[in-house]
């Protein structure tokens, strides 16, 4: 696995790297040399992230969600697939067409759409927005869901990588389905502001990525696709501006790596 960065923050096995370095560094990698990328950009929603600002204003994160596609398009071999998770919408500081706006983006920087799955949560307690109550003058609509874009480069039909494939009969037809329903993660567990499920990434990876592939996260956050990605027979390339949530994630890996890997 060839990386460019001298900030790498963790090396397991020679197959699973974590950089602690900036996304927008297009020299982080070489061209050409991931299969798959699975992540959860940030939602520009006013997290507090330890490394980044989360609350900027909605032309500047547009900007920025421009310039970290084009670098994993880049980064992307042909045939490989970009799973993306982010919100439909946002209303905070205004109402904004958050899926939309960067599915546009990355069509723009050269990937091709595929389709959407809808993530549903099951967590109706984020609706606290009614508009105009029981009245046509100014209700507000929350749709309690998030999406998972499917992008591709060049290709849809993958021809490289060992053709084996790992998805049992009945994952195939459940996740095949674009209507995914399971709970979302804590933050409180896991000590990061924002986690996605270990349901998410395994989905993502066993679904559109052959055994051995080369899967990159460009905001690997709390460690979440690594671990996948490893427990699923992956190599892996993680990055992530924060020095404390690499090392979180460092944590999280060898805790759930070692307790699991036996039982697989």
């Amino acid at each position: 696995m060839n990386i460019n960065s001298q900030n790498i923050a963790f090396n397991y096995e020679k197959k699973t790297y974590l950089i602690n370095d900036d996304v927008l560094k297009k020299t982080i990698l070489p061209p050409d040399c991931v299969d798959l990328i699975v992540t959860s950009p940030p939602y520009n929603v006013g997290i507090d992230y330890n490394s980044s600002n989360d609350n900027n204003a909605y032309g500047k994160y547009l900007e920025f969600s421009r310039q970290w596609i084009e670098n994993c398009f880049y980064w992307a071999k042909d045939e490989s697939r970009f799973l993306l998770n982010i919100p439909l919408d946002k209303n905070k500081n205004g109402v904004q067409s958050v899926g939309a706006d960067i599915t546009r983006i990355a069509k723009e920087a050269g990937w091709l759409y595929r389709s959407t799955i809808v993530w549903n949560e099951g967590n109706i307690s984020r609706r606290t927005a009614w508009g105009s109550w029981i009245s046509a003058s100014a209700p507000c609509v929350i749709a309690p869901v998030e999406l998972i874009i499917i992008f591709y480069k060049k290709n849809w039909k993958k021809t490289n990588g060992s053709k084996i494939s790992d998805i049992s009969k009945d994952e195939f037809i459940s996740w095949t389905n674009g209507l995914w329903t399971f709970n979302g993660e804590s933050k409180k567990r896991i000590g990061h502001p924002a986690p996605f499920p270990r349901e998410l990434p395994k989905r993502c990876i066993k679904l559109f990525s052959y055994v051995d592939d080369i899967v990159l996260d460009p905001f690997c956050g709390s460690g979440t696709t690594m671990i996948e990605a490893f427990l699923n027979h992956r190599e892996f390339i993680g990055i992530d501006i924060d020095q404390n949530y690499c090392q979180l994630a460092k944590k999280r890996f060898l805790d759930i790596v070692n307790k699991e890997k036996e039982l697989l």
